[in-house]
């Protein structure tokens, strides 16, 4: 125990670390551990079945046409790369602490309990407004298809009226109240659903990437680069990107710079990878198993990224890309509505597995804080039968369902970006200071390039949080403040290491 109260002094607590040793003993106490049952072919299937969804289906368009033309292509290789740093320390540091909560275990085990607490609270909302970004999503997709079948819902229970702005998402409800009771049955019947899914999602994905192939006309390659255009507004909006409004450059789109703005808005497509850190605590092999569920996500989703990019610029010019489903429209504009239409059904399918592995990776985030006190005890109690925290599940996912129902809330999209590159942030700053504090730790994957390649993660995330817009930077700031709030009259107090550090002290 001598390390273990070593780690818990300073800065009145604030910054006492959670050991490796004592985060895995937790794992152990009956009433609170989880079934391990998933292997890494399990959780590459998780991760690729969260990341491939709504910035493939819908964001390549609207990227390509209003900031970087055909070189799209370039910014979701820049955003995997920026991702690819972040994964490298993920693995090392889900191999070293295989417990359920992703980045807040990892922060409570090297940089203390007031940042383990801020990268929670972020991760939360992070996941909860991702999950129900998409469900809206999905309600979109089935909607179409139900009016192509002569099925129309009330304007009343099909989201947000233009007119008295107010009504219900009542299939985004649904959804996500669905996929609550599937994470409740269990950890393995997610996985079995999430493989078939995903097995259509990435078979309509090589369908449009091999049909569109033989589709493509070089010119609509030119120019491969578009010249940087200024747009409208100065750089003292709100809503312009950070850096316009800290050094005060006239906002522009296309060029070099169009290419990074790009970058900073797809990236959420790639959300999700690290999702896979977070089902730590139910993998058979976790040491071995996660590195590769981690790295092979990213592998695959980033190659699959640039290949439909590419391909999509290539068969239809992108000033005239469509914003809504660029995917089916740009086969409906070269005469193959059977591809358009197949490509709609798996977007449509594929969003379910991204809304559902969301709210996996934010029960088991809010699971871990509650373990540790810092939210009430009784959300990490699991399932006598399911062997899930079913308490977690059910809180989260019907407040996921309301936001979903009620709130159209796309221009929130991007509170989901600067959450998870925070996460990113804290993540390598972390892999850094366990290295130092921890060297005699056993590490089954080693981020190469120590302290070099964590930093070169920091400040590629940290760029791309820039580029987005000092809106969402102030959203940021005011959920962060509400989370300092109650980790002060709450989490503190009530904290287990709290309670561990006072008996040692007496």
């Amino acid at each position: 125990m001598s390390d273990h109260k070593t780690s818990s002094r300073g800065a009145g607590g604030y910054f006492r670390t959670k050991t490796v040793e004592q985060s895995i003993r937790d794992t152990e106490e009956p009433d609170h551990a989880l079934t391990r049952s998933l292997s890494a072919l399990d959780l590459t299937v998780f991760g690729v079945g969260v990341v491939i969804g709504t910035g493939i289906f819908v964001l390549t368009g609207a990227v390509a046409k209003e900031a970087a033309g055909p070189a799209v292509a370039i910014s979701f290789a820049v955003a995997g790369l920026v991702c690819g740093l972040a994964a490298l320390c993920y693995a090392e540091f889900a191999s070293t602490v295989p417990v359920a909560g992703s980045a807040y275990t990892f922060s409570y085990a090297s940089l203390g309990e007031l940042p383990a607490w801020i990268i929670g609270w972020d991760l939360v909302l992070e996941m909860a407004l991702g999950c129900a970004v998409v469900a809206v999503g999905w309600s979109g997709y089935i909607r179409s298809l139900l009016d192509n079948a002569g099925w129309n819902l009330p304007q009343a229970l099909s989201g947000t009226s233009q007119e008295t702005g107010f009504g219900f998402d009542l299939l985004a409800f649904l959804l996500v109240l669905a996929l609550t009771a599937v994470l409740v049955a269990g950890m393995k019947l997610s996985a079995r659903v999430t493989s078939v899914v995903v097995a259509i999602k990435v078979g309509v994905v090589l369908v449009v990437i091999v049909v569109g192939a033989f589709l493509i006309k070089a010119e609509n390659y030119r120019p491969f680069i578009p010249p940087a255009e200024e747009t409208t507004g100065g750089g003292s909006d709100i809503g312009a990107p950070l850096v316009q409004l800290l050094f005060g450059y006239t906002p522009s789109t296309f060029g070099v710079m169009g290419i990074f703005t790009a970058a900073a808005i797809v990236f959420f497509a790639f959300i999700g990878f690290d999702i896979v850190a977070t089902a730590a605590e139910e993998t058979r092999n976790p040491q071995r198993d996660l590195p590769r569920g981690i790295i092979g996500t990213l592998i695959i989703c980033t190659v699959l990224y640039v290949a439909v990019s590419a391909v999509v610029t290539g068969m239809q010019k992108y000033t005239l890309l469509s914003v809504d489903a660029p995917l089916a429209d740009a086969f409906k504009e070269t005469g193959h509505p059977f591809w358009a239409g197949l490509i709609s059904f798996g977007a449509a399918v594929g969003l379910t597995t991204v809304c559902m592995i969301l709210l996996l990776g934010q029960t088991r985030v809010f699971f871990a804080m509650s373990r540790d006190g810092l939210l009430p005890r009784t959300f990490s109690k699991v399932h006598p039968h399911f062997r899930t925290p079913y308490r977690s599940t059910i809180l989260l996912g019907v407040a996921a369902a309301v936001i979903a129902g009620f709130t159209s809330i796309s221009e929130l999209a991007e509170l989901v970006n600067i959450g998870t590159l925070f996460a990113f942030v804290v993540v390598a700053i972390g892999v850094v200071v366990l290295r130092r504090t921890r060297p005699d730790l056993p590490r089954s994957f080693r981020t190469p390039l120590v302290p070099f390649l964590p930093a070169v993660s920091v400040l590629a995330s940290l760029w791309l949080m820039l580029n987005l817009s000092g809106e969402t930077w102030l959203r940021f700031l005011i959920w962060m403040a509400a989370g300092f709030l109650i980790y002060f009259l709450y989490g503190r107090r009530n904290s287990r290491m709290s309670a561990t550090t006072d008996r040692l002290d007496h």
